[in-house]
Parts: C-alpha cells; structure tokens; sequence
C-alpha cells in the first residue's frame, strides 16, 4: 500500500546534491549534479523512513519496481557496462537507492564513485541532454510526474 505522507521531505544534503527529476507512484526520482556519471536517486516519499524492511511489503515491492525499471531504463540510454545500485545511508540516513551508470572508461572505475572525484557539476547543455534523454523513455509513463522544467 503506498502511502505517501504529507511530512515527507527529502534530507537537507540530497537537496543540496541533486535536482528533483520528478516522482514515480512512490519514489522521488533525483539526478546527482556530477556529470562525471549518469547517477540518480530514488527516495520513497514517506516520513521516517531509513532501511527498505521499514516499509510495508506492497511499498517493498513497488519500490523494487521502480529501481528495475530505472535500472533498465539507465542501461538502455546510457550503454553502460555495468548498473551500480546502492542504499547505504551512512551519512544520509533518509531512505535512498543510487543508480549509477558505470563505464569500465570511468575515471573511478573500478572502484565505488563514492569520494573518488570532486563532483562537476552538470553545465546547463550536459543537463538538458541528460533530461531529454530520460524524457523519451518517462514521458509516456502516466505513473511519473515531471517535476524538472523541460
């Protein structure tokens, strides 16, 4: 059962990293501002929540949902030789699952993306490449809300 609560906020420091892409039927879909990766972010929009047992079994598995398909959805826009997907939340408790697009050309590569670079933020260009991309594969999902500006 999704239930979406009217408290829910997203932690002051994915504020600060990412931008808002928009909002699958649970899931708040974020974009990490480090164009040095395709690296996005979902976060269930419900309060209080740290760790996936949290939530009830329905919300499980539509989380799980979400993430295959924006696995999926990376792997085919962005080619890449490997998906990373990650919830660890050591310094960001808030409940949160990076997907991250890998090249074995990457400059982290092999190693986590975590603390490797600085991160570059996307120029304005790189962004709108990035957002129109996703765009031809979210914008005939009625189950997705734009909040980005196209």
């Amino acid at each position: 059962m999704i239930l979406i609560v009217s408290s829910f906020q997203l932690d002051s420091r994915l504020i600060h990293d990412c931008l808002e892409v928009g909002d699958f039927p649970l899931c708040r879909l974020l974009l990490m501002n480090d164009s040095h990766y395709p690296w996005f972010v979902l976060v269930p929009r419900i309060a209080d929540v740290q760790e996936i047992y949290q939530l009830d079994n329905a919300d499980q598995q539509q989380l799980l949902i979400e993430s295959s398909f924006l696995a999926h959805t990376l792997q085919v826009l962005f080619s890449a030789d490997k998906i990373n997907i990650a919830a660890l939340g050591n310094v960001v408790s808030q409940l949160h699952i990076h997907h991250i697009a890998r090249y074995q050309t990457d400059a982290a590569w092999p190693a986590p993306v975590w603390g490797r670079l600085v991160a570059r933020p996307y120029q304005p260009q790189e962004l709108a490449e990035v957002i129109e991309k996703l765009a031809q594969s979210l914008g005939g999902i009625e189950s997705f809300t734009w909040l980005f500006a196209r």
